[in-house]
């Protein structure tokens, strides 16, 4: 049994507004991610830190579980734990956890379960996406991983883990997988601007 882990608990400073409540075609980015990684069935864990409240508003109503980190500002490392650690303790009988992040408006479910079928066939202990040459999350990563994510330092994520380990990475193409919302500039390039 495969858990999903949405890491949203950062500020967004950069951004210089909540990514989590900006609004891609209508619907608040985070509550867009949320369901779209409901979609495959599996338990999702959804990590909140900034701005909390808000955003677990925007939540109601949805069957995903929420995690608050009150250390979201050591950075995505202690959110990646804290979420890991729901996981583990609430069901014993994971095999592996699919890390997402909330800051890529064109995720599908077709695409994770696209990274499902690669870990269930290939038997891969990690399968990433790639996107404009780069390797990255959404990722899933074996349980046999789940020692080397915690170990991870608090302001480290998880394409360390996958830097480590390239070799055993088996890869899945993420069309806009580069588009994050970062900066103001990218909300050029939300999906139906």
């Amino acid at each position: 049994m495969i858990g999903i882990i949405l890491l949203a608990a950062g500020n967004s400073s950069r951004l210089g507004q909540s990514k989590q409540l900006v609004n891609v075609g209508g619907v608040p980015l985070l509550r867009k991610t949320t369901l779209t990684a409901l979609g495959t069935n599996l338990p999702v864990v959804v990590v909140l830190g900034s701005n909390a409240t808000a955003h677990q508003q925007v939540l109601q109503g949805i069957p995903a579980r929420i995690v608050q980190n009150t250390n979201w500002n050591k950075g995505m490392g202690s959110s990646l734990k804290a979420g890991l650690a729901y996981l583990v303790n609430h069901y014993t009988e994971i095999t592996g956890a699919l890390i997402l992040v909330c800051d890529q408006p064109y995720l599908t479910t077709g695409h994770l379960q696209k990274i499902i079928s690669e870990f269930t066939e290939s038997q891969s202990p990690i399968v990433a996406s790639t996107y404009n040459n780069i390797t990255g999350v959404p990722a899933l990563f074996s349980k046999a991983l789940f020692p080397e994510l915690f170990k991870l330092a608090d302001d480290e994520g998880a394409r360390k883990v996958i830097q480590q380990l390239v070799q055993q990475t088996k890869t899945v193409d993420f069309e806009n997988g580069e588009i994050d919302l970062d900066t103001p500039g990218d909300l050029l390039h939300l999906p139906g601007n």
